[in-house]
C-alpha cells in the first residue's frame, strides 16, 4: 500500500506486512477493522501483545473467543444502536441545522458541507485531507460529515471515522461526538463521558497529523459532545477537554510493540483462522502470543474471559488487579505470595515480602487472641 502525505501514514513496506497478517487471519477471512473505541481500549493496555496482534491482523476476537469456549457475554444492544443512529440523524438533519446551532451558527446556509465520497479508504482519507485544507484556506465555516482519518498504530494503518469535524473561519478544527446517552441537568454519566473522551482523543491525534501539513490549521484540544437533553430527544451540547486523554493515548500507543516484531516471534505455521483451524489449534496459537490480563479487560476485550481463565489457572497475581500486581513487585503468582507470607520464599529485604510477613503475623496474633477469649481455639474465629 502506498503512503502519501494526504493519507496521514508513514511510508512503510505495507505489502509484506499485509500478506503476513492475512496469513495469520486466514487468507479467505475479511479483516475486522479497528475503530476508535477499540483503539482507545488497546491504548489502555499497551503491554498486551496478544490484543495488539489480533487487532492488527483484523481477527474477529468474538468468533475466536466463542470457538475457544469462552464467549464474551457483552456487546451493544440493537436497540441502543438504532437509537444512536436515529439521534445522530436528527442532529444532522436539514444540513446539520441542530449541530450548527449548538456550535453557534444560526444560519446553516453560510456553512459549507463538502462531499467526502471517494473510492476505498485511502481515497476517502485523501479526500478528507483535501477538504480540510480547502476549508482552512477559504476561512469559512465548514462541516465534514463522517470524514475518514488515518493513524499509524504499531506499524499498521488504522482508519477512523468521527461523527463530524467542524472547521471554523479562524482555522480551528473541532471533533464532534454524538452519543445517545442523556445529559441530565447539564451533566451525563461520568463513566460514559470518560469513554467518549478517550474515543474522541484518538480522533484528535489522527486529525493533528493532517493539521501538521496544513498551513493555518490548529486542532482544538476539546471536543463537542452532543447528547439528548434530560429524557427528551432534543440535542444539547457540552465542551469536553480531552488534553489528558490525548496525552495518555499518545504515550500508550507509542509504547505498543510493532506488529511485525510480534509476528516474527511466533512459531512457524501459527494461524488464527477461525473457519479452518480447530479449537485446540487456535488455543495453541493464542497461547503463543504473550498477553497482559487485567480485570479491566472484561469490559473492553472480547477475548478477556479466555485470558482470565488462563490467568486463574496459572495463579497469576494480575487476576487481582493492576494495583495489587504493582504492590507485590517480583511475586508473580498467588502461590508465591502465600509462600512469601509464610517465610518459605522471597527476599526478607523486599518491602513487599516484609509487608506480607508482617500482615500474616498480625493475623495470627488476632486469631490467637480471639481463640483465647472464646476458649474455643482459633478455628472458631476464622
Amino acid at each position: 500500500m502506498s503512503a502519501s502525505l494526504d493519507s496521514g501514514l508513514s511510508p512503510t513496506p505495507q505489502t509484506t506486512r499485509r500478506q503476513r497478517l492475512a496469513e495469520l487471519r486466514g487468507p479467505a477471512t475479511v479483516p475486522r477493522p479497528l475503530d476508535a473505541r477499540a483503539l482507545a481500549a488497546l491504548a489502555a493496555n499497551p503491554g498486551c501483545r496478544r490484543r495488539a496482534l489480533l487487532d492488527g491482523a483484523g481477527v474477529d476476537k468474538s468468533a475466536l473467543a466463542a470457538k475457544l469456549g469462552s464467549p464474551a457475554p457483552f456487546g451493544q444492544s440493537q436497540f441502543a444502536i438504532v437509537r444512536g443512529n436515529s439521534f445522530e440523524a436528527k442532529v444532522k438533519a436539514d444540513g446539520g441545522r441542530e449541530l450548527l446551532r449548538l456550535i453557534g451558527v444560526e444560519e446553516p446556509g453560510t456553512v459549507s458541507v463538502p462531499d467526502l465520497a471517494a473510492a476505498g479508504p485511502q481515497g476517502r482519507v485523501a479526500r478528507t485531507a483535501l477538504a480540510l485544507r480547502e476549508a482552512t484556506g477559504a476561512g469559512t465555516w465548514t462541516l465534514l460529515d463522517h470524514p475518514l482519518l488515518a493513524l499509524d498504530v504499531a506499524g499498521s494503518p488504522v482508519y477512523l471515522e468521527p461523527d463530524a469535524v467542524v472547521v471554523r473561519p479562524d482555522g480551528g478544527w473541532t471533533v464532534v461526538e454524538i452519543k445517545s446517552f442523556p445529559m441530565v441537568d447539564g451533566a451525563a454519566d461520568a463513566s460514559k463521558v470518560g469513554a467518549a473522551a478517550r474515543q474522541a482523543a484518538v480522533y484528535v491525534l489522527a486529525l493533528e497529523r493532517v493539521a501538521a501539513l496544513t498551513e493555518g490549521a490548529r486542532v482544538a484540544q476539546s471536543v463537542l459532545l452532543i447528547c439528548p437533553k434530560d429524557f427528551s430527544n432534543v440535542p444539547t451540547a457540552s465542551v469536553v477537554d480531552v488534553r489528558k486523554q490525548r496525552s495518555v493515548t499518545r504515550r500508550q500507543l507509542a509504547r505498543l510493540t510493532r506488529i511485525d516484531e510480534i509476528a516474527e516471534a511466533l512459531p512457524e505455521g501459527t494461524s488464527f483462522d477461525v473457519a479452518e483451524r480447530s479449537a485446540a489449534e487456535l488455543a495453541v496459537a493464542v497461547e503463543s502470543v504473550p498477553h497482559q490480563y487485567a480485570p479491566e479487560c472484561l469490559a473492553a476485550c472480547e477475548l478477556a474471559f479466555h485470558c482470565r481463565s488462563r490467568s486463574r489457572d496459572a495463579g497469576a497475581v494480575e487476576t487481582l488487579g493492576r494495583s495489587v500486581r504493582g504492590e507485590l513487585g517480583g511475586l508473580p503468582t498467588i502461590g508465591a505470595v502465600l509462600a512469601a507470607s509464610r517465610g518459605e520464599e522471597g527476599d526478607p529485604q523486599d518491602p513487599a515480602v516484609a509487608a506480607l510477613r508482617r500482615a500474616r503475623a498480625l493475623r495470627e496474633e488476632a486469631l490467637a487472641a480471639c481463640g483465647a477469649s472464646s476458649g474455643r481455639g482459633t478455628a472458631a474465629c476464622r
